[in-house]
């Protein structure tokens, strides 16, 4: 696997070019210690390395094998975008992000799993970039290789990275917008979460779609932060669970699982510089509540 940019600057070195692209030092010391090669116009090179301006530099890794530990289901994925460095997924609700002690072979890390294996495709290890609730339905973003995953936990590149939620609340949330903060805990063993003192800093953005009456609120919602069950727990904690959350006390007459869903997806390509955005639409499960909630909407 090979990934090369134009030097487009004045002269640099080896490592300042990499860095300045997003790649981590732990990286650039492993290929200095023989796990790779940096290259420069097409030749590896060693030593101390200068880019000059208009070379074509980068890096030279072995392919990612895979993980024999990890099962490979054959259950196909609705894949919305895939190029050699990232896959974009609308995830099923009642799908696992990833193996656990309850389900080792048929969660979303298997499905790509064997997505990959099916494609013949180069790296076959899928690095989970965002990860979804198992109730949660709509867009996962997914590096196929190391190196994008990495890129994506370096501050500048990793910023740029935005998502929204859509859900379904109970009453009716009269502010057109606000930013819930409110640090996020665990006080037992339980998978719930709470709003507590000694909890971590979380922040949720929100902004109200629409008003079914005083019974149901559609919003659209953004994460500053990314905790556990954040949405979940800081809507709770406003006093607006959503529909169908039965951990967090919500209604379930209307629907049988958490009415949310990961709407949208965006972020700058660190490989070609593009701005990449996808919507994922609504399940049909949500449609159908969409549709019991319209009569709704002039009370």
């Amino acid at each position: 696997m090979q990934i090369i940019w134009k030097n487009t600057t004045e002269p640099v070195s080896m490592k300042h070019f990499l860095t300045t692209h997003g790649i981590s030092m732990r990286l650039i010391k492993e290929i200095k210690h023989g796990n790779g090669d940096f290259i420069v116009n097409g030749v590896a090179r060693t030593g101390v390395i200068t880019v000059e301006t208009g070379d074509a530099a980068g890096i030279s890794l072995p392919a990612e094998v895979a993980d024999d530990d990890i099962a490979s289901s054959e259950v196909p994925i609705e894949v919305i975008y895939e190029d050699d460095n990232w896959l974009v997924v609308n995830k099923t609700a009642g799908v696992t992000s990833v193996p656990g002690p309850n389900n080792q072979t048929d969660t979303l890390v298997n499905r790509v799993k064997g997505h990959l294996l099916r494609e013949q495709a180069e790296n076959l290890k899928p690095h989970l970039i965002t990860r979804l609730d198992r109730d949660t339905s709509g867009l996962v973003l997914i590096a196929k290789h190391r190196v994008a995953q990495g890129m994506l936990t370096y501050e500048p590149i990793g910023h740029t990275l935005r998502k929204t939620y859509l859900a379904w609340v109970s009453g009716k949330i009269t502010a057109a917008k606000g930013t819930i903060k409110a640090p996020i805990g665990r006080p037992t063993d339980s998978p719930r979460r709470e709003v507590m003192a000694t909890g971590q800093k979380a922040i949720t953005k929100y902004w109200v779609e629409q008003n079914f009456g005083d019974t149901v609120t559609e919003v659209k919602l953004g994460l500053v932060t990314g905790r556990t069950h954040q949405i979940r727990v800081h809507l709770t904690h406003l006093g607006h669970p959503l529909l169908g959350d039965e951990l967090y006390g919500g209604d379930l007459s209307l629907i049988k699982r958490q009415a949310l869903h990961a709407s949208t997806l965006k972020f700058k390509d660190p490989f070609s510089g593009e701005r990449r955005e996808f919507t994922a639409p609504l399940p049909a499960d949500l449609q159908a509540l969409v549709q019991k909630l319209a009569p709704m909407t002039a009370e």
